[in-house]
């Protein structure tokens, strides 16, 4: 195999300085998804891979990957129960539009659907309204049934629990899905105030009409529509009056994903893919531009080094045995979205032929909370589905960039839960292996102070450089990266 160091060093700090300068200039104005400032980012992006000679990955030639998305207004109207209307914003918390008249919920207890355990079980729950609660079963040692240990599974995670139990509830055929969930009625409820304060929309998948409701509703509300709620062992449908009337309307949001390939020679139909988004938060209400130098900018300058180098190996004649895929992603500071698209809507490449992926989000500056060498990059996840990617990441590093590697917001007890928060997630879940590189976050966070001046263009050149390496690592080894522990 070629020694990557060549190409390595093609990666430098005046070509990321250079382009940083225009992707965090005030003329993107933030690179806030759909607005015109993120078209240019998006076309900065492309005529990059075009001048490096980079094909588009999808086949029809477009760099572009259409993400279809919409903004929704919040939602206006009510909820009767047996006449009893209940309140939006007060009893109950909903983002998306649920209309019709049911006379009768089925209780489906966690609402989890899995093969270790399921409440779905002889349960038809097709054009019906369900009703679930947070938490999972568990063991009378003490463990959880899922995990068969201390730690609660995925459907026990905050963030990741309502999703999954969405996702099961569509699945199962459910009309919508009425969830009893204290700490996210909570955290819904800050984000719903906020929302409603400043008039603005939630952005989603256009399609998202077509999943089922999902509404949070409170203690009371559910117990009016089950008055034995606090008794109920297993699933139960309760004969009850139910009319929804929440209405909103739709502005839909073209936006993109940046996709680009280079083929393997050996191994072409098994892919790496590395990515970073593309999107930041855009303009402040007083005309400020945020520039997110550092988030995501930092991390999409160094893919368009990272992929120069792996292009000079081409032409060199050292084509990765592997493909290599650079997915930008749109909508990561909307929630995920368009790397979401990309795994669970419209994978360009097969997620089962997916080895790993090398997500950067944030690789330019210094956390000024985190005490020892500068020279230092957070790693997340790395160790959850393989010990094998792990295990080659820290070789690589001692091999080549000799970084600190620090591992402290891997840790699963994280309160800042990071592991949940970047693209990286979205292939995570589907059991793709992954390493998330993160520099922490700053004073200028989401902020208009987030500038390119800021930048220590010498560690993002040295952590562009490890991506970059442990990315020819793992396109280049005899075997794929082996997956030794599943998402649960």
């Amino acid at each position: 195999m070629a020694d990557p160091v060549t190409y390595a060093a093609t990666i430098t700090e005046s070509e990321l300085k250079d382009h940083l300068y225009t992707y965090a200039s005030d003329e993107f104005e933030g690179r806030e998804t759909g607005t015109e400032g993120q078209k240019k980012a998006v076309n900065y992006l492309r005529q990059h891979y075009m001048d490096l000679g980079i094909p588009a990955a999808q086949e029809n030639g477009d760099y572009f990957q259409k993400v279809p998305l919409e903004m929704a207004k919040l939602p206006k109207g009510s909820i009767k129960v047996s006449g009893k209307e209940f309140t939006l914003g007060e009893d109950f918390i909903a983002f998306y539009p649920f209309e019709g008249e049911f006379d009768e919920v089925v209780y489906a207890g966690y609402g989890i659907d899995d093969e270790k355990y399921s409440d779905y079980q002889g349960l038809d729950v097709k054009g019906k309204v369900i009703l679930a609660r947070s938490g999972e079963p568990m063991l009378e040692d003490g463990n959880y049934l899922l995990s068969g240990n201390n730690k609660p599974s995925s459907w026990g995670n905050m963030s990741e629990g309502i999703e999954k139990r969405v996702d099961a509830a569509q699945s199962r055929g459910a009309r919508a899905v009425l969830l009893i969930d204290e700490d996210n009625f909570k955290r819904y409820l800050r984000y719903y105030e906020r929302m409603k304060d400043s008039d603005r929309g939630r952005l989603g998948f256009a399609d998202d009409k077509e999943n089922p409701s999902l509404v949070l509703v409170s203690e009371d509300m559910a117990k009016a529509i089950f008055p034995k709620l606090e008794s109920l062992k297993g699933s139960y449908t309760e004969e009850v009056e139910l009319f929804a009337n929440l209405q909103n309307s739709n502005e839909p949001i073209p936006t993109e994903n940046v996709v680009a390939y280079i083929k393997g020679s050996e191994k072409p139909d098994e892919y790496i893919v590395i990515s970073s988004h593309l999107d930041h938060i855009g303009v402040s209400r007083d005309g400020s531009i945020n520039n997110g130098a550092d988030d995501d900018g930092s991390g999409s300058v160094a893919m368009l080094e990272i992929a120069e180098a792996f292009q000079k190996a081409v032409e060199a004649g050292n084509r990765p045995k592997r493909s290599v895929v650079f997915l930008h992603v749109t909508g990561e500071e909307k929630g995920l979205l368009g790397s979401r698209y990309y795994t669970d809507y419209e994978p360009i490449f097969p997620l089962e032929k997916t080895v790993a992926n090398l997500n950067i989000d944030m690789i330019g500056r210094i956390d000024p909370k985190r005490e020892g060498d500068r020279n230092y990059i957070y790693l997340i996840g790395s160790d959850k589905l393989s010990s094998d990617l792990h295990r080659l990441s820290e070789e690589i590093n001692d091999r080549y960039t000799k970084i600190t590697l620090d591992y402290t917001y891997n840790d699963e007890n994280d309160p800042n839960r990071f592991y949940y928060r970047s693209d990286h997630y979205n292939f995570a879940k589907n059991n793709v292996p992954i390493i998330f590189y993160f520099n922490g976050t700053h004073a200028d966070y989401h902020r208009p102070g987030d500038t390119p001046d800021k930048i220590n263009y010498d560690l993002l050149t040295n952590r562009a450089r490890l991506v970059f390496h442990t990315a020819w690592a793992v396109a280049n080894r005899d075997q794929r990266v082996m997956v030794d522990k599943l998402s649960k």
